[in-house]
């Protein structure tokens, strides 16, 4: 079996979901877009991985990547196999099946709670009734047609949605470990400033080992559900 991830930036890779990926016996292959645009066939993906970044889905004058890497989410959307969206990831699947996205009220920055959306379907992922995830966002998204919410939270009405069986996207972090938390405030500080839901350095770099391991284990969750209502 073949994962495939598409990452935007050095410095936002795929965290704890590599070792959920190499458990559960794929190969990992990936398009890094900071240094080839090249993109695999949809036919030889068996489950795609689309992380996040600081551009916008709608910056394609100054990234035109953009414009191929959302058809080929679409077509792995449209195949039926298991697609994962974070953060950006979750903006580019929106966008690709057609959903707006635009700039959120507020931004969200650090370690927030954001609560789950009961469903009167039994075949969607179902959250914790809250839990502390990361965040580092400045857009939503309106869901894509035909999409379930399954999350949100005080800052955001759309945290997280399921589209068919196999599509989840998540506009806050789960696969992030203290080296990749570092490494987006090393990149990204200048985005760090006083407003309600913005932390500070310290009290992001101060999350417990306990917290990661908590994201960590619901991320494996959300990938072992997406692996097992595929095809």
């Amino acid at each position: 079996m073949r994962a495939h991830y598409l990452q935007h930036v050095p410095f936002e890779g795929l965290g704890s979901i590599e070792h959920w990926l190499k458990t559960n016996g794929y190969e990992l292959t990936h398009t890094q877009f900071f240094n080839t645009t090249d993109l695999p066939d949809s036919n030889l993906v068996d489950f795609l991985v689309v992380m996040g970044g600081p551009m916008s889905v709608n910056d394609v004058d100054t990234y035109p990547w953009l414009i191929p890497e959302k058809q080929f989410v679409r077509e792995i959307i449209e195949s039926g196999k298991p697609v994962m969206g974070i953060c950006l990831g979750a903006q580019i699947i929106a966008s690709a099946m057609g959903a707006r996205v635009f700039p959120g009220s507020v931004k969200e920055i650090g370690w927030f709670p954001i609560h789950a959306v009961d469903s009167a379907d039994s075949s969607v992922f179902s959250f914790p009734s809250s839990e502390t995830v990361f965040h580092w966002h400045g857009e939503t998204f309106d869901l894509p047609s035909g999409a379930i919410r399954l999350a949100k939270s005080e800052g955001c009405e759309n945290q997280a949605f399921q589209l068919g069986k196999s599509v989840i996207g998540l506009q806050f972090h789960l696969e992030t470990t203290p080296d990749s938390a570092r490494q987006i405030v090393a990149h990204c500080r200048d985005e760090l400033g006083p407003a309600k839901y913005v932390q500070s350095e310290k009290d992001i770099l101060s999350a417990s080992q306990n917290r990661y391991k908590s994201v960590n284990h619901l991320m494996d969750s959300v990938l072992a559900f997406l692996q097992r209502n595929s095809g």
